[in-house]
């Protein structure tokens, strides 16, 4: 009884804070709204778990998938719920998460089988609301996702959730550790409300049963999963070889990289890459829409002949002006998969600068050689294992990475070892999806979970 006391004034205290700092948090949001042009849907009703319309159907699965890259991972795991009779929940939290979705799962979407909403902000009344109006028969959050409020309605409600392809770092360790400090032990009242959590590796797995998770095993990472597809890939390639010429795509870079990249470009885009006899193209494709502008300013101040590829994607007549380019400024959404068919060798950003990394899985996966910087602590096991594999080169700057890169254009067999070191790296680690399924088939809902 002293414990459910406890955790009830410690859940009050949060919910008290979280909605004296919400005004911080929905001026940031309106910030990068304006920046992008994009709909956060800040006030929208479902942000508090209001809806006018009943739900129509039965009870589904709810899957959360925060933004961009949790979206994609979760996309392979959507479709077998799909192929087992659920319909899906799909929530978010960014535009670019929602706009994703949209465009991988269109048809899922538009039949109906997967709908989509913004995920209720961590109120309790809002998520109460939320999950009553839905009644899910399960919660799958995505990698890191795990809010309070949300567990603890769910817990209430007696809805499993579970934590899939689970990532949690030393560093995430010990700012629970800190929180938990400051909060009387909220995060670890809420991880242990978690009905089972799947981790990505061991050492995951260990971190969050010290963080107080019961049920913890490992089954892999769902970016390995991601099935890119084909006609993008082919299209890629196809466009390269009418463009005849090495390329390099630098891609997902985030705010700081560009600005060290560009100069390098600036200093090579000149130099012809034997034996082809010609220069190299780069491609630059910025991680988040609100930097394309930026990034654009950067290729004019530096005098480079670039150009927008949302000019000219859709242009067959435009083939030849690339030709005469140095640099295509990629900007839009999604279309990494044809810029890695399209290259010859891919520098993967957000690991310059301490940004954490981001996902180089797909590259490799389809036999790129890849290179990555010094911070990587979002992949960090996985960059580990395919530095084992010699799938992958990790630099220490850009510079180093831009002229690693165009040594393998110039040594096309190197380049080819290294992409297919990655390409069958990956394969073997396939399978978080078939192992996440398996555990959710092994569940009962009605097990005594502690609720």
């Amino acid at each position: 009884m002293f414990l459910e006391v406890a955790g009830l004034v410690v859940r009050l205290i949060y919910s008290i804070v979280l909605m004296l700092v919400a005004p911080l948090v929905w001026f940031g949001m309106g910030w990068r709204a304006r920046k992008t042009e994009g709909d956060w849907g800040i006030f929208a009703a479902e942000r508090f778990g209001c809806f006018p319309q009943p739900w129509d159907g039965r009870p589904p699965v709810w899957v959360h998938a925060v933004s961009v890259g949790e979206v994609r991972a979760a996309v392979p795991l959507i479709q077998s719920l799909l192929l087992k009779g659920d319909r899906v929940l799909l929530t978010h939290m960014t535009p670019t998460g929602r706009a994703e979705a949209r465009r991988l799962l269109a048809r899922e979407i538009s039949d109906g089988q997967v709908r989509q909403q913004w995920i209720p902000y961590d109120f309790y009344g809002s998520m109460n609301r939320f999950l009553r109006h839905f009644s899910p028969r399960l919660v799958i959050l995505i990698e890191r996702e795990v809010w309070p409020n949300l567990v603890h309605a769910a817990r209430v409600r007696r809805v499993p959730v579970i934590l899939a392809s689970a990532r949690f770092s030393e560093r995430s360790a010990r700012q629970t550790r800190r929180i938990n400090q400051i909060f009387g032990g909220l995060l670890r009242d809420t991880y242990s409300g978690l009905t089972k959590v799947l981790a990505q590796t061991p050492e995951d797995a260990r971190r969050l049963f010290d963080a107080g998770a019961p049920d913890v095993s490992v089954c892999g990472n769902l970016k390995f999963d991601v099935t890119l597809p084909v006609v993008a890939v082919q299209g890629g390639q196809a466009w390269h070889e009418r463009i005849a010429r090495p390329t390099v795509v630098i891609a997902s870079t985030r705010e700081g990289e560009d600005a060290r990249f560009v100069p390098l470009i600036a200093e090579q885009v000149r130099q012809p890459i034997e034996p082809a006899g010609v220069p190299p193209l780069f491609v630059l494709v910025p991680r988040h829409p609100e930097r394309f502008d930026q990034a654009a300013g950067l290729l004019d101040s530096h005098r480079l002949r670039y150009v927008r590829w949302s000019m000219i994607r859709d242009d067959p007549a435009a083939l030849d002006d690339v030709k005469e380019m140095e640099v295509i400024l990629g900007d839009t959404m999604g279309e990494l998969p044809f810029f890695y068919g399209a290259s010859d060798a891919a520098i993967v950003g957000g690991s310059f600068e301490p940004h954490g990394g981001q996902n180089f899985i797909e590259a490799s996966a389809i036999g790129v050689p890849v290179l990555v910087g010094p911070h990587t602590r979002n992949f960090r096991d996985a960059v580990i294992s395919a530095l084992q594999a010699q799938a992958l080169v990790q630099v220490n700057d850009p510079e180093q990475a831009l002229m690693q890169a165009l040594q393998w254009l110039r040594e096309p067999d190197q380049a080819h070892q290294i992409g297919m070191a990655g390409k069958s790296w990956v394969a073997t680690h396939v399978g978080a999806t078939a192992r996440i399924s398996e555990a959710i088939a092994t569940l009962n809902p009605m097990d005594d979970q502690g609720f």
